[in-house]
Order: C-alpha cells, then sequence, then structure tokens
C-alpha cells in the first residue's frame, strides 16, 4: 500500500518555507505545546485522518504524554485528565471542525473560555496552530501518506 501521490514538498518546493513559517509561528513559545498538540490529535481523529492521528500521537509520546491521556482525547469532554486551558484548546478544535447544532461553530462564548486560559498572543498561536493542522489534514485526506512509516518513506 502506497501514497496516493508523490511528496507534495517535492512536486511545489513553494511549499517549505510556507511550511516553515507555520511552524516557527506555532513555535514562537508563547504557547506550550500539550494544548497545541491535544488539539491536533482531536483535528485528526475528527477528520479520520489515520496519517495524522499516528503523527500526532507519536509526537505526544514522546513529548512525555502519558497513554491514558492520549487515549482520552477522543472522549475528553468525559475524562478526568485535561487541565482548563487543555480542554478549551480541545474544545475550540471541537467548534473549528465540526458543525454547531446551531449558531456560530465558535460561539462568543466558547472563545471568551478559550480568551480565560489564553492571552491574545497565546490564543492567536492556537488559532494559527489549528488552522495549520487543517491545512496537513487536506494534505493527508487527498495524498493518503502511508501511516506508520518514516517520514522519507511516507509518500510515493
Amino acid at each position: 500500500m502506497g501514497s496516493r501521490m508523490s511528496n507534495p514538498t517535492v512536486l511545489v518546493p513553494e511549499l517549505i518555507p510556507v511550511a516553515g513559517a507555520l511552524a516557527k509561528a506555532t513555535g514562537n513559545g508563547s504557547l506550550p505545546g500539550t494544548p497545541m498538540g491535544l488539539a491536533g490529535l482531536r483535528v485528526a481523529q475528527i477528520v479520520g485522518s489515520t496519517y495524522l492521528v499516528i503523527r500526532s500521537t507519536k509526537a505526544l509520546r514522546e513529548a512525555g504524554e502519558s497513554e491514558e491521556r492520549i487515549a482520552a482525547v477522543a472522549s475528553w469532554r468525559n475524562a478526568p485528565y485535561f487541565t482548563g486551558p487543555e480542554q478549551a484548546a480541545l474544545a475550540l478544535a471541537e467548534a473549528v471542525f465540526q458543525p454547531a447544532a446551531e449558531g456560530e461553530r465558535v460561539s462568543d462564548a466558547l472563545y471568551a473560555e478559550a480568551a480565560a486560559h489564553f492571552d491574545e498572543k497565546e490564543l492567536a498561536t492556537l488559532m494559527i496552530g489549528i488552522g495549520q493542522v487543517a491545512f496537513w489534514a487536506t494534505v493527508a485526506l487527498i495524498g493518503k501518506p502511508v501511516p506508520g512509516v518514516a517520514e522519507a518513506e511516507t509518500w510515493s
């Protein structure tokens, strides 16, 4: 089983500096990595990308996250493992990627809850990080890289 296409960064090398700039922006040090990593895993679960789920769980493990916390991301609202800021990040990720039953996806109340846990720069960084995951989710869903293999071998 191979990827549907070649590595898009090889096909469109102009993507490399853009991806680097996004990584630099989200890694600006203003936001701890845990809320971003958990939100990224939740997005990967919602969009159904095995490739991104595996990448996200691997990154969380490497960052020292417990198996219990990683496994509980799918049911985070009922899990006792997450801090207020982590819950806010997970709620934002879900709101962006799941249709709202009514009203806006990101309500004023949800924004206020997130703003209670993050200052403006942290919240902007989280917002950009969720957007970055959305970009790579699109690439992964269309290109279908092979999950769980070395990065150099991911794309056919």
